[in-house]
């Protein structure tokens, strides 16, 4: 194990709704006028279930999932492809009062994806009440009238139908929406419907992706991030928002059939924070690497090797340095 944070690390690329061609041109529609595409971001506070949802509509797990705040750290694109059309959800980062630099710089990815989606949906956690951070979050997005509102009352399958029902009437009155539908994505309650009513808002278009893509992410990126979520599962206080994953390296298999060997770095911020994740003896850090190793080994569909790496950056979510070359 090693406690130096000097190694160079490269920030993942950002590929904005706006890099991609323009989608919604009058030849675009002529040329496809039975078919939608187009972008939608997944906007709400900490928690609100927008990944959890993202990959229900997906249909594979392409952002990973946590009860831990502040888990989306990125704008991750999950690709959903239908006979009417293409949804490229953008599941950002949950909009909260920043008190790190991190964290602002969490909030100023929501707000740079506004810019340029055609539709938001605002996510409102059925079992929990409308706040102020709520109110606060539906007032940015009205700031970007280019896209249409969507409400979307999440974790329904929380509550009894009659919660559900006035809460959507509380809902309703807190702006002009385009739609506003109720979903549970761990029933799968009206997921379909969410599906459904979101190519209809998008502008007709040729497709943007191929239909079997499912995330713009390269394999490196959804390894750290299941290697990330290995940890929050198990780890308490200040020490989630603390830790951060960069795959240093990756050496495929020499031979079909081989074992895919990956090296990453855990970076936390103070050397307490170390100890914590290796354990007594390491049987910490070997359970979190076990336990992530089964859950690339199904995403690349071979045999994983997993070296984990502990190393201090201290305060690394204060330091504009550290954030650029942790990815952030």
């Amino acid at each position: 194990m090693t406690d130096s944070a000097e190694s160079p690390v490269q920030p993942d690329s950002e590929v904005s709704a706006s890099a991609v061609p323009e989608a919604a041109t009058a030849s675009a529609a002529d040329r496809h006028p039975d078919f939608h595409a187009g972008f939608v971001a997944f906007v709400g506070r900490p928690n609100a279930g927008k990944s959890t949802l993202m990959n229900a509509l997906v249909g594979e797990k392409v952002a990973i999932t946590s009860a831990k705040p502040q888990t989306t750290r990125r704008a991750i694109r999950g690709i959903l492809t239908a006979d009417a059309g293409q949804i490229v959800v953008v599941d950002t980062p949950g909009l909260h009062r920043p008190r790190t630099l991190l964290g602002q710089r969490l909030n100023d990815i929501v707000e740079a994806e506004l810019d340029g989606v055609d539709v938001v949906c605002v996510c409102l956690p059925a079992d929990e009440a409308i706040g102020p951070g709520d109110r606060r979050i539906i007032e940015q997005v009205g700031r970007h009238p280019r896209a249409k509102r969507v409400a979307l009352l999440t974790k329904t399958d929380r509550v009894r139908p009659d919660d559900v029902a006035a809460r959507l009437i509380e809902i309703d009155a807190l702006a002009e929406w385009a739609t506003l539908i109720p979903v549970s994505a761990v029933t799968d309650d009206q997921v379909d419907v969410v599906r459904d009513e979101l190519i209809r808002l998008l502008p007709a278009s040729q497709q943007l992706y191929d239909a079997e893509t499912h995330t713009e992410d390269s394999i490196e990126v959804r390894a750290a991030e299941l290697i990330r979520e290995a940890m929050l599962e198990d780890v308490r206080d200040e020490l989630p928002h603390s830790l951060a994953v960069v795959i240093d390296d990756v050496e495929a298999p020499e031979a079909e059939g081989g074992v895919t060997k990956i090296y990453a770095s855990v970076f936390v911020e103070r050397d307490s924070q170390k100890g914590i994740i290796i354990g007594r003896g390491g049987q910490r850090l070997k359970a979190f690497g076990t336990a992530a190793r089964k859950q690339i080994e199904q995403l690349i569909g071979g045999r994983v090797h997993l070296d984990l790496r502990v190393k201090v950056a201290k305060e690394w979510q204060t330091s504009p340095k550290l954030l650029d070359r942790l990815g952030f």
